[in-house]
């Protein structure tokens, strides 16, 4: 059984160890401080021996590192390096994650967390509900407080039956053993958790959230960064706003509005265009080639499904139908089986520079480079020799 050194002291980074196991690439200490990750927060990585460690993790009651080259034998007395500088952002992102979650809590109440994810590349935590970008505002403030007031981090192990566990913001049914680990922020937060933590809120610097996606069924992903890392992707990000608001012509105070007017404008005008490029499909008149109906015509609307549905319908009535729309986007359809769509997509798309596919009386692709009179043009020359 491998002891947790870590869980003693969180900021020890060297220190000597025996080796008790090896199995291939993975060797097992006596005891370490490379935490082997959990509560979302991934492993140490660092050296054995002068030895890279790629990768810490648990192997029943033991930990194991993965050393791989290494000459390790068991008995080995072995000094070991944990990577620091990634430890310690690690340690300040955790925190900064309970502080964050606490944050958003206190603006909406009933919000739930699903999965916290800590990294150096990436922090985000999955919350069970979308929360608008006014209370994460709100909530970054407050969380920033909380990182200026120099609040005390500290851990300790609770029963799991202890009165006090109300209190805890804990998920018992995924939690195995009677001892839970709690980590307390001062007077603002309290939680279950088997991170590793800095001492004290000041040490994370900084807090900023620069992306709100969705996360699927799970819910929504809220991104975050800490420290100077917080500080240079606000600047960024106030740049940004700043052009958006000079390219807009607008106030600061009124970029919303004005952004909002402009969407509201753009639905307004490809609904207008969606219904214009319907009109011209409906009221397109045929040519004859052969006695086979044949329809052709650039779309101006890059509506796919309103060009579809006209190629579908064009093809029930057993004409060909040739439409190019929107950026370089060109369809085929023909209700005659003499003329194979597949076919004459991939010769064209071999003639002019494109790609696509499809089947026998459906077929469509991407002419990016293309003239779109010279698409139809060689799409209708396929079509002819088809119907001769």
């Amino acid at each position: 059984m491998t002891e947790e050194l870590f869980r003693q002291d969180g900021y020890a980074s060297e220190f000597e160890s025996i080796v008790t196991a090896v199995d291939g690439d993975w060797v097992t200490l006596e005891g370490t401080f490379f935490y082997p990750g959990g509560g979302g927060q991934v492993c140490d990585t660092g050296s054995i021996g002068g030895v890279k460690v790629t990768e810490t993790r648990h192997s029943g009651e033991d930990i194991q590192h993965k050393v791989p080259g290494h000459e390790f034998v068991v008995g080995d007395k072995v000094w070991c390096s944990v990577d620091w500088d990634r430890r310690y952002d690690l340690m300040k992102g955790h925190t900064a994650e309970h502080i964050l979650f606490n944050s958003l809590q206190r603006q909406v109440p009933e919000l739930g967390i699903v999965k916290i994810f800590i990294s150096p590349e990436s922090k985000y935590v999955i919350v069970d509900r979308d929360i608008s970008l006014e209370a994460i505002g709100a909530a970054v403030d407050f969380a920033n407080s909380v990182i200026d007031d120099n609040l005390p981090v500290t851990r300790s192990m609770m029963d799991r039956d202890d009165p006090e566990m109300e209190r805890v913001r804990v998920h018992l049914e995924r939690i195995e053993g009677d001892e839970i680990s709690v980590v307390e922020i001062g007077d603002v937060d309290i939680a279950a958790c088997s991170g590793i933590h800095v001492m004290e809120t000041s040490e994370v610097g900084a807090l900023f959230v620069d992306r709100k996606v969705s996360a699927g069924k799970d819910g929504v992903a809220i991104h975050f960064r800490i420290g100077e890392d917080a500080r240079k992707a606000a600047n960024q990000l106030a740049n940004t706003c700043l052009r958006v608001i000079e390219e807009l012509g607008s106030k600061p105070e009124d970029v919303v509005h004005t952004a909002a007017n402009m969407k509201a404008e753009l639905e307004t005008s490809k609904a207008l265009l969606k219904k214009a490029a319907s009109a011209i499909l409906d009221a397109q008149v045929p040519e004859d080639v052969n006695g086979v109906n044949v329809y052709q015509t650039i779309v101006p609307a890059d509506d796919r499904k309103v060009v579809s549905d006209a190629a579908e319908k064009r093809k029930a009535e057993g004409a060909v139908c040739i439409y190019v729309f929107g950026p370089g986007s060109a369809l085929i359809a023909s209700g005659d089986k003499r003329v194979d769509c597949r076919t004459i997509l991939s010769e064209t798309a071999q003639e002019l520079g494109g790609r696509g596919g499809g089947k026998p009386d459906f077929a469509q692709g991407g002419f990016p480079d293309a003239d779109p009179e010279k698409v139809i043009a060689a799409m209708r020359a396929h079509v002819e020799a088809a119907l001769k």
